[in-house]
């Protein structure tokens, strides 16, 4: 089952790994039976379906969270292994897909209006004043 992060990038099944041990969840005496905490592995480093661009934009950007050039996500959310499997894919999707994503643009720097500016002086006339009238009298 290969996992498809966006229209342009497919990871295929044989470049994840696959981990399962006992769940702290929730399941009861179930808990202690069944494997259904799930850890799913991918090598960027290592990966064949990345361009070098996008290899090296995704070790900058998980830098990290990548062990050895390796992602590790881990789901225990639920009871079934499963869904479990489920959810640690769409972890991964969406952590490579806002990895990729491209960086928005950066804010321009504005001045503030003169009306803005001018009520922020008199908000702070103000406080002083109400912080003024809260002092003790002077002892003339």
């Amino acid at each position: 089952m290969d996992l498809e992060v966006s229209p342009a990038l497919t990871i295929p099944e044989r470049e994840l790994g696959w981990r399962f041990s006992r769940s702290s969840g929730p399941g009861g005496q179930h808990v202690n039976t069944s494997d259904s905490r799930v850890e799913l592995f991918w090598n960027v480093a290592e990966s064949s379906v990345l361009s070098d661009d996008e290899r090296m934009l995704l070790l900058t950007r998980l830098g990290h969270r990548l062990v050895s050039g390796v992602v590790t996500i881990a789901a225990s959310e639920q009871r079934s292994q499963l869904r479990n499997r489920e959810i640690a894919l769409r972890k991964l999707a969406d952590l490579v897909t806002a990895a990729l994503a491209a960086e928005p643009a950066a804010r321009r720097a504005t001045k503030p209006t003169r009306g803005s500016a001018r009520r922020h002086l008199a908000v702070k006339q103000q406080r002083s004043a109400t912080k003024r009238n809260r002092q003790r009298p002077a002892a003339d």
